[in-house]
């Protein structure tokens, strides 16, 4: 009998929640699996926005370690924290079905649907370089303001009233823990546009490690798979990291009976002054080409110059 796959997670209940149903469907593909917890630079330093942190891969790169020293045999990362350039000698292996990709808005007063809708001069949390040009953009009268923790922890420091009184948090996350009944209500992703790779999972190996590889087969979702190649072709493009102002968002309709996606992307002035959008189709035999395509039109908007900023 083979030994066990060890799955290396951050200790968050998120992450957590995320190896565990990673475990569970490798079980049922009668595959056994243990959990290995890593601590992350993005789990020590819990004070600081993400953006004034040196470095990349805050969430990543100890648990890519562990990999390249065969501590462990496959990453289960949230994909929008992996930068888009893997180490050498580690490969993406599955991008299981994707979760609802949509921002969420966290509110300590009842009813309100929409950034739009919250009270003059309301603050709102988030670490996150992307949503507080967004947020800026959509309400220049809005105070913005810092929120680190894991996701319960901003959600209490919201509806406790000891932080902000709005907060932006993926919708995935929420759902994964069963709080986002209640707590949470979701944006339109025109609204609030996404994060490149927003609520998919990304399941890491090593390159050579092919019984890895098979194993993890079962759990790819073509898809998932090809709309977050062109998210992350997108953002690659643009030269920008996981904290990088850069959104995007795929969405599939149905026409005439036939399905048709379409990639947008967004680039957002850190003032919130000026928000450059940009759309193509997105042919799943190539996506990275659909990434690459709206990465070109925005640029010719001059989105390199306020990434630059």
């Amino acid at each position: 009998m083979s030994a066990p796959l060890r799955i290396g997670s951050r200790g968050s209940r998120l992450a957590l929640w995320q190896a565990n149903w990673v475990r569970d469907r490798l079980a049922e593909a009668k595959t056994a699996a243990e959990i290995v917890i890593i601590k992350t630079a993005g789990d020590v330093e819990q004070e600081r926005p993400l953006h004034t942190l040196e470095g990349k891969g805050f969430f990543t790169k100890e648990i890519e370690d562990a990999l390249l020293d065969r501590r462990i045999d496959v990453a289960v990362h949230s994909l929008k924290d992996l930068p888009t350039a893997l180490p050498p000698g580690l490969a993406l292996a599955a991008v299981p079905r994707r979760a609802d990709a949509a921002e969420a808005l966290v509110a300590r007063e009842q009813g309100i649907a929409s950034v739009l809708e919250l009270p003059k001069g309301a603050r709102v949390g988030t670490s996150s370089l992307r949503r507080v040009a967004q947020v800026r953009h959509l309400r220049p009268d809005l105070e913005v303001l810092p929120l680190r923790g894991n996701v319960p922890t901003r959600v209490n420091k919201v509806t406790s009233g000891s932080g902000p009184d709005a907060a932006l948090l993926a919708l995935a996350g929420l759902s994964r823990l069963g709080i986002a009944d209640g707590a949470a209500v979701r944006l339109d992703p025109f609204e609030v546009m996404p994060a490149p790779a927003q609520g998919a999972l990304g399941l890491e190996i090593r390159a050579d490690d092919s019984a890895a590889r098979n194993a993890l087969r079962p759990l790819e979702d073509g898809g998932s798979a090809a709309a977050v190649a062109a998210e992350r072709a997108l953002l690659a493009a643009l030269g920008g990291g996981c904290q990088a102002p850069v959104a995007a968002y795929t969405e599939t309709t149905v026409e005439e009976g036939r399905e048709k996606t379409r990639l947008y992307g967004r680039v957002v002035s850190g003032d919130g002054s000026l928000a450059l959008t940009a759309s193509t189709p997105l042919d799943p035999a190539d996506p990275a080409a659909a990434g690459r395509a709206v990465a070109r039109l925005l640029s010719e908007q001059g989105a390199l110059k306020l990434l630059a900023r």
